[in-house]
């Protein structure tokens, strides 16, 4: 067991859009990301997703209304929900969801990442 500083972690992040591993439970990934600019519309078939905003802001867009995240809020989007993050300055987020999730989900692309690394 060792304690987890998320200022140390995010501050070795140094791209968007590319999740990082930094801790395992239960079948669950707690994964580190840096956001901004657009990502893409998708939706997973199997995983809920839990973004919390742990600096910044974002919006997560569902096809009939945005939903903004401030510092310290979070938001599960269920499972076959299609949704796109957006954040218009630097956001860092938290996001918990199954070991067996894919970042761009239902979708296959440049950002796909079927391998994380650990931070």
């Amino acid at each position: 067991m060792e304690k987890v500083n998320l200022d140390e972690k995010f501050a070795k992040i140094t791209e968007y859009w590319k999740p990082y591993v930094a801790g395992e439970l239960n079948g669950q990934l707690v994964k580190l990301d840096k956001l901004k600019g657009e990502f893409v519309w998708h939706h997973h078939e199997h995983e809920d997703e839990l973004f919390l905003v742990v600096k910044g802001r974002f919006r997560m867009e569902l096809r009939d209304r945005h939903i903004w995240l401030e510092e310290g809020e979070f938001l599960v989007v269920p499972r076959g929900v299609e949704h796109r993050p957006v954040a218009d300055e630097e956001a860092w987020i938290v996001l918990f969801e199954p070991a067996s999730t894919i970042n761009t989900g239902n979708v296959q692309n440049e950002r796909t990442l079927h391998e994380l690394d650990r931070v």
